[in-house]
């Protein structure tokens, strides 16, 4: 992707994007706000939040298609 190395919002909804293809919602998607801290040169981290069980349920089954199981 082209953009500024710790500007990790394209790379966030570009996953919103792909969940939302296969209609998974990670209601709490977004930027980790302690590693925009400022205390470490090291680049933010993405929060993936919390979901219910049949959100997570569907994440499982998607990612095991998407491995061929």
């Amino acid at each position: 992707m082209d953009h500024a190395p710790y500007d990790i919002g394209p790379d966030i909804d570009a996953l919103r994007a792909a969940l939302k293809a296969h209609e998974i919602t990670l209601p709490s998607l977004g930027v980790d706000p302690l590693t925009l801290a400022g205390w470490t040169t090291r680049p933010p981290l993405v929060a993936l939040g919390n979901c219910n069980t049949e959100t997570a349920r569907r994440l499982a089954e998607v990612l095991r298609e998407a491995a061929g199981g």
